[in-house]
């Protein structure tokens, strides 16, 4: 069985993101007697000049669509996408745009621990977001996170209260960038093969039987 890494530039608001990773996991499931994946979660940030207490959501999101009917068609189409993998979104639950930079340093330091903790905070920061309204750019809904995922809840607060791995998260956004990566959620295949877009689970469980074949082709 091949082993593919996969890396996943993405931000925790972004709905084609979390979309995205639902339907990588039902790729998954169908390619798991064939292909093992590792999976990496790579920073990137739709709103960086949001302040850190954040911005009224639904005003700012409405201004960047061109208007609430807009965002309340893009809201419609995504929530029966949502539907048809396993997420229930609450768009109108969400009052607060944050700023994503804590969250993302959140998911380095869960990568740290291993790519199952940083799974799991993955997954319930968007489920906090989407699903739940919570503000994902409040320490206390991060450390609930940390916590819960099994991270030091202690040790998450003193490096949140600091400037720690701030120039790291944006130096992996300007890579990101310089790489061509201009939207989310963007999937890295071996480093080397590039998937844009929140594809549906058929043409990334084709994506990966291919690169399967390539990478045991190449031996």
């Amino acid at each position: 069985m091949e082993r593919i890494t996969i890396d996943i530039v993405s931000d925790v608001v972004c709905p084609w993101c979390y979309l995205g990773k639902a339907r990588l996991e039902k790729a998954l499931a169908e390619v798991a007697d064939e292909v093992a994946v590792d999976i990496n979660w790579r920073p990137y940030q739709l709103n960086p000049d949001y302040p850190p207490e954040g911005v009224d959501q639904q005003k700012a999101l409405a201004e960047k669509l061109g208007g609430k009917a807009n965002m309340d068609r893009a809201h419609e189409t995504l929530t029966a996408l949502g539907k048809d993998v396993g997420i229930d979104f609450d768009f109108a639950a969400i009052k607060i745009g944050p700023n994503t930079m804590d969250a993302h340093r959140l998911l380095l330091w869960a990568h740290t621990e291993g790519r199952e903790i940083q799974d799991k905070v993955v997954t319930a920061l968007f489920k906090a977001n989407f699903e739940e309204g919570k503000n994902v750019g409040d320490h206390a809904v991060l450390l609930d996170i940390a916590e819960k995922a099994g991270l030091d809840k202690e040790l998450i607060a003193r490096l949140l209260a600091s400037d720690a791995d701030r120039e790291m998260i944006d130096t992996e956004i300007d890579s990101a960038k310089q790489m061509g990566v201009n939207g989310v959620p963007f999937f890295i295949f071996e480093h080397q093969y590039a998937v844009s877009g929140a594809q549906t689970p058929d043409v990334l469980a084709g994506a990966l039987r291919e690169i399967a074949t390539l990478k045991a082709q190449a031996q």
